[in-house]
């Protein structure tokens, strides 16, 4: 079969949502499905989350002897190559043996798991917003905030496999706390559970239960001008400034490409990201960086995924593991 008929399973699976869908060899994405990730609070709760992602990766069409590979990316950390995972908005999943248990699924072909956002690098690296650049780093802003570095053209995973992994540097000195335990982490100020939780306390629909209290609730608030969610997309976008900054000097970044729900703010989120951006980088060779939004939008999980299966010479280097 020639490389772009080939097809490969390709799963995404984040706090909010479980993604499994068919890829080809071009970054197209056949078929899609998604449901919400279960939340257990029952001894085997990480088993029940498992149960359900085998069940949609079962309800799709295409016939599973056509697959090149498996591709998956998860919220981290985890243990990498092996693909046991501990992401930190999936409680129940704590060394997870994933990738141990869709190679049992589909022992015939390669299962390669790895971070989901640095699965959206790849995805933009090689069909979205960064396809013309050599140094890059893609963000996931959503649940979570990660990301994942592409330079000279090629993943760089560090020596765990987690390289990339903005969501924690950090961007305030004294507050808040983090789910992972440090202080200041950019995720714990711009992930969306901890913004819209920031906004509460100002006085946001503080009275309403907090399924009325996400992210796209949140963004709907400041386009009608509400000013504390005003505030809380501003306060966002300083800290992601702030990281990308910091990053751009580090990695000598040509693009930053920014996906996952709270993208969709558009100018409310990226007006004070890019004022933060300009007043904190200082270097000439720094201030020609672009900050855009990831270009293939909810897909771009599944079809990083699967660049991890057609192209292993640029974005999965432990070539010696399936």
């Amino acid at each position: 079969m020639e490389p772009t008929q080939q097809r490969a399973l390709a799963v995404d699976i984040g706090g909010t949502k479980l993604a499994v869908g068919v890829v080809d060899g071009e970054g197209r994405v056949l078929e899609y499905l998604r449901a919400a990730t279960p939340k257990p609070s029952i001894p085997d709760g990480g088993e029940l989350i498992f149960r359900v992602l085998a069940g949609l990766i079962g309800e799709l069409k295409t016939d599973p002897a056509e697959y090149a590979g498996v591709g998956v990316g998860c919220g981290g950390p985890m243990r990498w190559p092996q693909g046991e995972v501990s992401p930190l908005n999936i409680e129940a999943w704590r060394g997870f043996p994933l990738r141990a248990r869709l190679a049992e699924a589909f022992p015939r072909v390669p299962v390669r798991v790895h971070n989901d956002a640095v699965c959206l690098a790849v995805a933009e690296h090689w069909r979205g917003a960064g396809q013309s650049t050599q140094d890059m780093l893609g963000m996931v802003v959503s649940t979570g905030v990660g990301g994942g570095l592409i330079l000279g053209g090629r993943l760089i995973d560090g020596h765990t496999g987690n390289a990339g992994h903005i969501g924690h540097a950090i961007v305030h000195a004294d507050e808040p706390l983090c789910a992972c335990g440090a202080i200041g982490c950019l995720e714990a100020i711009a992930s969306g559970p901890r913004l819209t939780g920031w906004a509460a306390e100002q006085g946001w629909r503080s009275g309403m239960p907090p399924a009325q209290r996400t992210g796209r609730e949140l963004v709907d608030d400041a386009r009608r001008s509400h000013p504390v969610a005003l505030m809380a997309l501003q306060r966002a976008g300083r800290a992601l400034g702030l990281a990308i900054a910091s990053a751009t000097v580090l990695c000598d970044l040509e693009v930053v490409a920014i996906g996952g729900g709270l993208s969709q703010a558009g100018p409310l989120l990226f007006d004070p990201l890019e004022a933060t951006l300009r007043e904190r980088i200082g270097l000439e060779f720094a201030r020609a960086v672009r900050v855009v939004p990831a270009a293939l939008g909810q897909e771009s999980g599944l079809v990083g995924a699967a660049a991890l299966i057609f192209h292993p010479e640029s974005y999965w280097s432990p070539l010696d593991w399936a």
